[in-house]
C-alpha cells in the first residue's frame, strides 16, 4: 500500500491512527492530493506547524530561507529588531524566527482570513507570540518602521511546470503576474517608507528570477549589499539586500 501511493512508513501510520476509513483517504493521494492535508499538519525547522487547503505547504526551500535569515539577523546584531512577514500563511516563517530568536517583535500579514486563522492556532499551539493583521499587502500602509523585512510571495507563472499536488494549494499563495515578479516589485518599491535605514529584507524567490531581481534591487538599494543565494539544490533561491 505504501509503494502504490508512494508514501512513508512514518505518513501512513498517521493516517491509520487518524482515519478510520483508510481506503477512502488512500484514493485521494490518486489524484495528488497532498498527504500533508490529510495528516494535517507538517513539521517545520522542527516545530509542529497545521496546515489545510487555505495555506500553502511549507517547503524545505522555506526553512532554509529562515536559517539564512537568521544568520543574517545574528550577525548584525539584530535579535532585538521589529519584523514585518509579508503573506504569513500557516505562520511558519514567522513562528520558526520568533521561536529562535524569542526577542524579535514579529507582525504578519495576509490577505487571507482563513489563512490568518490558522496562522493564530499555530502561534498558540508553538507558543509564539505573533501580532497577526489580515489585510492585502498592496494596499497595506504599515504605522510603525520595521527593522526586517521578510517574504516567500507567489513566484510561480502559470506557464511554469509544477508539482500535480499544487492544484489543491490557494492559487493567490502560488501564482503571480509580471514573469513571476509583481509581489517583489511593489514590495521593494514601497518598503522604504516602512524600513529604517539600516535593515535586512529577505526574500525567497524563483529559481531563474535572480539575476532580474538582483538588478530592481540595486535600482531601489544603489548603496546596500545585495546577495543571490542558493537552495541545497545549487539554485538560486534567497535574495538578501542589507542595509547597514
Amino acid at each position: 500500500m505504501k509503494e502504490k501511493y508512494n508514501i512513508t512508513d512514518n505518513d501512513l501510520n498517521l493516517l491509520k491512527s487518524k482515519y478510520k476509513n483508510l481506503k477512502k483517504v488512500l484514493k485521494k493521494l490518486d489524484s495528488n492530493y497532498p498527504v500533508q492535508y490529510l495528516i494535517g499538519n507538517v513539521n517545520f525547522y522542527g516545530y509542529t506547524i497545521l496546515v489545510n487547503k487555505n495555506v500553502l505547504i511549507p517547503r524545505f526551500e522555506t526553512e532554509t530561507l529562515v536559517e539564512k535569515t537568521i544568520k543574517y539577523i545574528k550577525k548584525m546584531n539584530m535579535e532585538a529588531s521589529s519584523l514585518l512577514e509579508l503573506g504569513t500563511g500557516s505562520g511558519c516563517i514567522a513562528i520558526a524566527l520568533k521561536k529562535e530568536i524569542p526577542s524579535l517583535n514579529i507582525t504578519a500579514i495576509d490577505i487571507n482570513g482563513k489563512a490568518i486563522k490558522l496562522a493564530k492556532k499555530n502561534s498558540k499551539k508553538n507558543k509564539a507570540n505573533i501580532y497577526y493583521i489580515k489585510k492585502d499587502l498592496f494596499k497595506y500602509k504599515p504605522i510603525n518602521k520595521y527593522d526586517i523585512l521578510i517574504s516567500n510571495p507567489p513566484y510561480i507563472t502559470e506557464s511554469d511546470e509544477v508539482d500535480k499536488s499544487i492544484k489543491y494549494e490557494p492559487k493567490k499563495a502560488i501564482f503571480a503576474d509580471n514573469s513571476g515578479i509583481n509581489y517583489y516589485q511593489y514590495i521593494l518599491s514601497t518598503c522604504k517608507e516602512y524600513l529604517n535605514e539600516r535593515n535586512i529584507i529577505a526574500f525567497e524567490i524563483g529559481c531563474k528570477q535572480g539575476t532580474r531581481l538582483k538588478k530592481l534591487a540595486k535600482e531601489k538599494f544603489p548603496k546596500a549589499k545585495i546577495c543571490i543565494e542558493k537552495d541545497l539544490s545549487n539554485r538560486d533561491r534567497y535574495l538578501f539586500i542589507i542595509n547597514e
